[in-house]
């Protein structure tokens, strides 16, 4: 007689991994306001009453995004800054603006960084996360690169010019004004 393999079940953090990981792509998709949790629950195969388990409401569930989106840029700049081929701050902060650069080819982590901005502007709990998120990454780069407060500055600039030009694919336009907003930037 043949045993039935027992179902393995997901812990509650391997659960909450998956629906963040899924939940990026609705909140890109739609952003904070259009995205509800049954969109998110749907899309990561469980019930819209587990996801309150696991987050209280959609605004939690946003915020983790967000700080989720965090994480991987955090990852993204380490891991640039380890390659960078020397370690003068210039160097430095042009490896991890390339590796930035790489990572915002997803464009569902682009599209969840701005909806997260654009909510910031009316949403409290959103305008904290970002914020919280931001003092960390400005703190990490000055350490990481040992640039300066304009060094820094202009790093965080060109990335959210970076934004810009990915959101409005302006590097496949062929124009004076697209020439002048993509001079110099990477775009993957």
């Amino acid at each position: 007689m043949q045993t039935e393999r027992q179902r393995q079940l997901s812990t509650a953090e391997e659960r909450r991994d998956t629906v963040l990981r899924t939940a990026i792509g609705a909140f890109a998709s739609r952003g904070y306001f259009g995205t509800t949790t049954t969109e998110v629950a749907k899309a990561a195969g469980i019930s819209q009453a587990y996801v309150y388990r696991l987050f209280p409401s959609k605004e939690a569930l946003f915020v983790a995004v967000v700080e989720y989106c965090f994480v991987r840029v955090r990852a993204s700049l380490e891991a640039g800054a380890a390659a960078a081929p020397g370690s003068s701050p210039e160097a430095v902060l042009d490896a991890m603006g390339d590796a930035y650069a790489r990572l915002i080819s997803d464009s569902d982590l682009l599209l969840v960084q701005m909806h997260a901005q654009a909510a910031a502007v009316s949403e409290p709990a959103i305008r904290e996360a970002v914020r919280a998120g931001y003092a960390r990454m400005v703190e990490y780069v000055r350490g990481a690169s040992g640039g300066d407060d304009r060094q820094v500055q202009e790093f965080f600039a060109v990335g959210m010019l970076c934004h810009l030009v990915a959101a409005m694919d302006a590097d496949k336009v062929d124009a004076p004004w697209t020439r002048t907003l993509t001079a110099g930037i990477r775009h993957y």
